[in-house]
């Protein structure tokens, strides 16, 4: 497929043409849900972390005697049904983190960009540079391109001064190649792309 690819400052700098092996694929929701699935299960940090009765900074003495009270059997006040005793089936620190095919990983970045480029929502730059380093020139021209809520991907290496004067920016998120992922993609309602992007995700794929 080919798409124009534009500049910053709005005009025409040519075209491109997208492998459809990447950009092509009809969109699968089922292999997108189980990526990001994956994705947010990974980051999730898991610290949650409640006293057990085995925890519990209390006395193990026995309340009472065993027998003649007519009150039931306790040995313990660290037992959970007693006010400052310990959490029965609490949370504890673990791992959210879940296994996912590599394959089906790569396939799930390739059915992200093929969604983009289906709904309308992929935009090719020539190069991602700035020559001030000003937020507000950035945010100037972002607005005038209709990038409100967007995931703009450069090369390998960011410019700094593009990077820094984008990265103040609401709903605005940039990243390099090596960066991109499918819950980004998704999140953003424009993915914008730089030519040096395009060609590493074509010979990542190739």
């Amino acid at each position: 497929m080919d798409i124009k690819i534009t500049s910053l400052s709005g005009g025409d700098a040519g075209s491109v043409t997208l492998a459809d092996e990447i950009f092509g694929l009809e969109p699968r929701e089922d292999i997108l849900q189980r990526v990001v699935r994956w994705q947010l299960a990974k980051r999730q940090q898991g610290t949650h972390q409640s006293l057990g009765r085995a925890e519990i900074a209390r006395t193990g003495a026995k309340l009472y005697k065993q027998k003649g009270t007519g009150r039931a059997r306790h040995g313990s006040a660290r037992a959970p049904q007693f006010r400052g005793g310990g959490k029965a089936h609490g949370p504890v620190s673990r791992s959210h983190a879940h296994d996912l095919p590599k394959k089906l990983r790569a396939l799930g970045l390739k059915h992200a960009l093929s969604a983009k480029a289906k709904a309308g929502g992929l935009i090719v730059v020539d190069d991602l540079a700035s020559n001030d380093g000003k937020t507000k020139a950035i945010a100037t021209q972002f607005a005038g391109l209709g990038w409100t809520n967007a995931l703009i991907i450069g090369g390998s290496e960011l410019d700094v001064n593009f990077s820094r004067s984008a990265r103040n920016l609401p709903n605005i998120d940039v990243l390099p190649i090596q960066g991109i992922n499918v819950y980004d993609i998704l999140r953003r309602q424009t993915l914008v792309l730089s030519k040096a992007a395009v060609e590493a995700l074509e010979e990542r794929f190739k």
